[in-house]
């Protein structure tokens, strides 16, 4: 088929997209889509406008923390698996991309033919000839377009999720130092309190065996009690430790050797979030961020299949030379005479076409509530994070006045039962040692708790408490 021919089709293919073209339906991409939010955190504290944190790790008052989860980032193989994933995935829009562009191939061949003419001599020939082959479709509706930001978009989603995923590996590393140091903590803390009932029970044998006034049998029973105890604690928050050391190794990307060496205090970090917060942080978070562009992927690919339902032109071209003829790859006319264009419309295929269109028109509608399902599941963690956050502060008040009780009624005891003024004896020593003991270690997991509800905070929000200075 020639040019002239080719021109004389494209007027017909405009005729008979218009009855096709009403049954496009408009997607939701094509619509703004909102989801309600609120103006700013309701547990979030008031009366205060200060500037917050440009770097979530910067809350926290731990250089070591942060060394570690540099270390991980760089070598935690899940997020190195990650990574290559995601370079495989940028080399497959170029698909998308070379949809729309001609596709011309080639191919060459020579044969060796031999005459023999009786007794006089034989005669030889030689041919070459040249193929180019070339097709192409041109976008006139724009469905490869579609296609193109379809596979643009589902890219970039994939980026937001290895950006989650690398945001998600921060905080967990973050959260492994934490439980390390906390494991470590409660294991020097039953190290001091073995050490302690073992000088209790000393004490107490030495007088039972002086027959010491108010020195019982019962007083040595529960002390070696206590002794037993406070070794097998021991032995299990060493356990603890290892496992905890073994976990964050596991994440570095190190052999889990328990090897690693805990700091001597948890970190610090800032009393109290900042007020105020803005909700409209929440859309940085990774997988929000992806689920919108899941949006805008399912709506183009909505459109694309619509646009199936147009006719399409396909432009090919087919040269065939020998030795004899190639100086014509270089004529116009030569390879206009060669060049073929055809008509394609869809008449009947059983509803296949149109199934596909409605099929992806839900897909789209399910993008969006998907969306709003995790917007929702989102507000619910940041919410449940800030009140937490207030909670848990309010506890450790509290806490701390039953460290400090418990620690004075050791010493009234203690005093007592030297003075002989404490007619129960070494008993109330030991129930005074044991509320002590008690308070402290939970004061210990109480805090570890506050910092591990901080990090879930700066990971259900995407990261640092930053929002732009107020407008004037």
């Amino acid at each position: 088929m020639t040019q002239r021919a080719v021109k004389f089709l494209l007027p017909i293919a405009a005729c008979i997209s218009l009855a096709a073209c009403s049954q496009l339906v408009k997607t939701h991409s094509q619509s703004s889509v909102t989801v309600q939010t609120p103006s700013s955190w309701k547990e979030a504290s008031k009366g205060q406008n200060k500037k917050i944190s440009s770097g979530w790790l910067n809350d926290f008052n731990s250089p070591a923390m942060n060394k570690l989860v540099n270390e991980a980032l760089n070598n935690n193989p899940n997020i190195n698996a990650a990574a290559a994933r995601l370079r495989a995935a940028k080399e497959g829009t170029i698909s998308a991309q070379a949809a729309m562009l001609p596709t011309v191939g080639a191919n060459t061949g020579t044969s060796h033919s031999r005459f023999e003419n009786g007794d006089s001599a034989s005669t030889s020939a030689e041919n070459y000839n040249l193929r180019l082959n070339a097709s192409w479709e041109p976008d006139l509706w724009g469905r490869l377009r579609d296609l193109r930001d379809s596979s643009l978009s589902a890219y970039q989603a994939d980026v937001q999720q290895y950006r989650g995923a690398r945001l998600s590996l921060a905080a967990n590393t973050a959260k492994a130092w934490c439980n390390l140091v906390t494991a470590q903590n409660q294991v020097d803390l039953a190290k001091n309190i073995l050490e302690s009932f073992n000088k209790n029970n000393a004490i107490v044998e030495r007088n039972y065996k002086a027959g010491v006034p108010g020195t019982r049998a019962i007083d040595v029973q529960f002390s070696r009690n206590n002794v037993a105890s406070a070794q097998r604690t021991l032995k299990s928050r060493t356990q603890d430790r290892d496992e905890a050391s073994r976990q964050l190794e596991q994440l570095l990307g190190r052999y889990p050797s328990a090897s690693i060496i805990a700091a001597a205090e948890l970190p610090d970090f800032n009393e109290n979030p900042p007020a105020s917060i803005p909700s409209e942080l929440l859309i940085r978070r990774p997988d929000l961020a992806a689920a919108q562009l899941r949006i805008y992927q399912s709506a183009k690919q909505a459109d694309a299949a619509q646009k199936n339902l147009l006719p399409s032109i396909n432009l090919s071209g087919s040269l065939s030379t020998n030795n004899a003829q190639v100086g014509n790859i270089f004529d116009p006319n030569f390879l206009a005479s060669n060049v073929a264009a055809s008509l394609t419309q869809s008449i009947y295929r059983g509803g296949e076409l149109q199934a596909n269109v409605r099929a992806a028109l839900d897909r789209n509608k399910a993008a969006i509530y998907d969306f709003s399902d995790q917007a929702l599941t989102a507000f619910r963690e940041v919410e449940n994070a800030l009140a937490a956050d207030k909670s848990l502060a309010e506890q450790e008040k509290f806490l701390l006045v039953e460290v400090r009780q418990a620690q004075l009624a050791v010493k009234s005891s203690e005093l007592d039962y030297s003075e002989g003024l404490d007619s129960s004896g070494i008993l109330e020593i030991l129930e005074a040692q044991r509320r002590a003991n008690n308070s402290r270690a939970q004061l210990i997991s109480l805090k570890n708790r506050r910092l591990q509800n901080r990090i879930d905070l700066h990971l259900a929000l995407g990261g640092d408490f930053y929002t732009p200075e107020p407008k004037s």
